[in-house]
Parts: C-alpha cells; structure tokens; sequence
C-alpha cells in the first residue's frame, strides 16, 4: 500500500487561481481525477489526499464531491474561513463527511509574517479538535519560528507541515536557519512532515537527487518515519519534475530505511495522522 498524502485538482480560471502566474504556465490547464489515476497506477499509488488550492467553500466542497465519487480518494484536505466568528457552523457542517480529514489556510500568503498567531486565527484552530481534525501548516521557512509558538498554543491539535516548510535550496548552500527551527518544531511530537513540495522550491534549473538530500536527512532525523509522510504536490510539482519522476527519487532516499520505516513513510504514517479507513 502506497499513499500520496498531497497533491490537487483544480477546473482553471485566473480569476479562481491568480497564484498561478506567468511563471507557471504549466499549470494553466484543468487537472483532474482522470489524469492522475494513470500516473498511480504506473508509480503504484493506491491512494490520495487531495488538498485545497484555492481559499473557498466551494472548492472544499467541491473535492469532497470528487472523493464520494472516486474511491481511490482517502482524504480531503479542505479550506474554512478559520479566523471568521462563523467557523464553527463551517465545522459542524464538514465534520459530517469523514473524508474531510483536515483543514488549511496559505499561511505564506498572509502579508503579516505573524499572521499564524493573529487571535481570531487562533480562536477558530482552537475549536479543530474538538471535530478530531487535523490542521495542515502552509509556510515559508521564515515563518517557523512563529509556528513553533503556534503549536505551543493548542497542544491537544493534531499538526502535518507541509512541503517541509518550503525552505530556499541552492545547489552551493544550505538553509541552515531553516535546519535549526525545523529541528526545534520537530520536538513538538503533535507535528508531523510532509517530505513534499521540495522540488519546486529548488532554484537551480539544472538538480539532481543529492540537491535535495541534505533535507530528507534532517527531516528524516528530526521527525522520524513515524511521523514523516510521502507527498507529491503534483501538478505543481510539474514546475521541477514529473510524478513518476518524484516518485523514484523518493524511493531512491527511503530505500536505506527498513521495511517497517519505509512503511511508515509510503503510507502508514499518512493514514495513522489523518485517521484514514
């Protein structure tokens, strides 16, 4: 059994998807269901999660649709207007359909680096767990330092970080701030990792597997397999590399590990913190 805790879909539009610019022509194309199951069954995927990429209701409800109609969609990571008085009815309302595993704002989009601690955020995350849901962390790697006081606020919450903090990799240099408060956030045994969104947050146009090496082996230390879960973030992934592409180099980086530990790592993991059937 093979997990691909995060990737999209998405009807395009530029006005429903402005973050899709000029740099990402690629990506200015629908992409759904039936593109994605042909590049399963060649990298042997089982399943997916499917994550927001648009801050609307009705794209939460939307992928929720397409997960009652394809099986092979175990979870659903959705939006909510968290920092507005009316979450809760949100909450109540999504929390009946048991794919909707979690919940995410884009974060590194906020112009405030400190949004993540803004109070009327705070209140709406406060009240996830009580629907014993988990919430996705979207940031840059400057925002980790806050996030570590985040997570401190709400102990009880389930957290999975996405795309490893999207720190900057250079071919000559390495982010060793981000490596430091990484580690630190790792502490926090409520916060698991996401190893996804890595290749496009390379800026050498020519890469290869060792580029992004030196990240699994913190990642892989800090959080451990248990607590580590494959991700593709395709189609964005696009922009770097192809699904089958990511695939091998993720096999190629977690083939030192146990059968268990690759275990954890392809599936377990993702299903154990998303509460997946």
């Amino acid at each position: 059994m093979r997990l691909d805790s995060h990737h999209h879909f998405w009807d395009y539009s530029a006005e429903e998807y402005p973050w899709i610019d000029s740099t990402k022509t690629p990506l200015k194309r629908d992409f759904g269901p039936s593109d994605l199951k042909p590049l399963m069954r060649e990298t042997k995927i089982d399943q997916v999660v499917s994550v927001q990429a648009r801050q609307s209701i009705t794209e939460t409800q939307w992928l929720l649709d397409l997960a009652d109609q394809h099986d092979f969609i175990a979870g659903v990571v959705g939006w909510l207007p968290l920092a507005e008085p009316s979450i809760r009815k949100h909450l109540e309302r999504f929390a009946s359909h048991p794919k909707l595993v979690s919940i995410r704002h884009v974060v590194h989009d906020e112009p405030d680096d400190n949004f993540i601690l803004g109070a009327e955020f705070n209140k709406g995350i406060a009240q996830i767990a009580e629907f014993d849901r988990v919430y996705d962390i979207l940031i840059f790697a400057k925002h980790l330092q806050p996030t570590i006081e985040f997570v401190d606020r709400h102990p009880s919450q389930r957290f999975v970080l996405d795309h490893i903090a999207k720190p900057t990799i250079e071919a000559n240099s390495f982010d060793a701030a981000w490596e430091r408060n990484l580690r630190e956030l790792a502490k926090r045994p409520h916060v698991a990792c996401k190893f996804s969104g890595v290749a496009t947050e390379i800026r050498p146009s020519v890469w290869d597997i060792e580029t992004i090496r030196p990240y699994w082996d913190v990642v892989l230390e800090a959080f451990g397999p248990k607590r580590l879960m494959y991700g593709s973030d395709w189609p964005v992934c696009l922009l770097k590399t192809e699904y089958p592409a990511w695939v091998q180099i993720c096999e190629q980086l977690s083939n030192s590990l146990s059968q268990d530990d690759q275990n954890w790592f392809w599936s377990k993991s993702a299903r154990h913190w998303y509460g997946l059937a």
